[in-house]
């Protein structure tokens, strides 16, 4: 087994590994939900775009892995190997899947009066409108718009919500000076995930001796080197920040529910 053949069996590792520390930093979320009963602590804007973000990574995932006529625009622009993986794909759908799960928590669960953000409305809907306008333009004049052009505009929604998302996360913490309600599990896996991304799109990079993958799949790089930023900045709140309060947020919450 030559030295390529042992990087490629590396790489698919990598990948899945990556895919299970992102995929399962989802459940200890819904746990807590369950376990507490209430979605309070966890900012409704960040499900808001976390579930569009996913449809618009789902959707650039699928269609460069599958759709040969994009491929081929990809490999002329920036040439081989395809960016996109099997555990991409079944990682952008999982998250889109539990993402949805978890919002139909917060319509079950008390919500402590908690609600989406005007802001946050009015951003996610000026992304739907660009979205089904540039389709348009994609399907009616192909010639100004190409289909690679439209899924790598996915792709960098995908990115900006990924960056605006956490931020609402932060303040709420900051706000409550508390970080009880938000799974630090979450944030753990993570980070674990992140690194694990990064590495498998370097290696790839490698692979295929072509540095200009993080050109064609930015949203895959973007998303490892954001998720890791925030991730330390959550870690900071948790356990130096706020580790006095989150004890005593969790002894009385104990004991209401003890009472109750």
């Amino acid at each position: 087994m030559g030295n390529k053949e042992t990087l490629e069996i590396l790489s698919t590792i990598i990948g899945w590994l990556y895919f299970a520390c992102w995929s399962i930093s989802f459940y200890p979320q819904v746990w807590l939900n369950w376990k507490r009963k209430t979605v309070k602590g966890l900012s409704l804007d960040f499900l808001l775009y976390n579930v569009n973000g996913y449809i618009c990574y789902s959707l650039f995932n699928t269609v460069l892995f599958w759709s040969a006529e994009v491929q081929d625009e990809y490999f002329a622009r920036y040439g081989p190997p395809n960016p996109v993986k099997l555990n991409d794909i079944a990682f952008a759908l999982h998250g889109l899947f539990i993402t949805c799960i978890t919002i139909a928590q917060c319509f079950y669960y008390d919500r402590a009066g908690q609600r989406n953000s005007i802001y946050c409305l009015i951003i996610v809907s000026l992304m739907w409108v660009s979205m089904i306008v540039l389709l348009l333009v994609s399907i009616f004049a192909q010639k100004s718009l190409s289909w690679l052009w439209y899924i790598n505009y996915l792709s960098y929604i995908k990115l900006s919500i990924t960056f605006i998302k956490y931020m609402p996360q932060a303040w709420m913490n900051y706000k409550r000076k508390s970080t009880i309600g938000w799974s630090i599990g979450n944030i753990l896996l993570d980070f674990s995930g992140g690194v694990l991304s990064f590495s498998q799109l370097v290696l790839d990079a490698v692979i295929g001796e072509n540095y200009k993958i993080f050109i064609g799949d930015p949203v895959k790089f973007g998303l490892s080197v954001v998720s890791i930023g925030f991730d330390v900045l959550f870690i900071f709140q948790h356990y130096l920040c706020y580790r006095t309060s989150n004890h005593e947020d969790y002894t009385r919450l104990k004991n209401e529910n003890e009472k109750n």
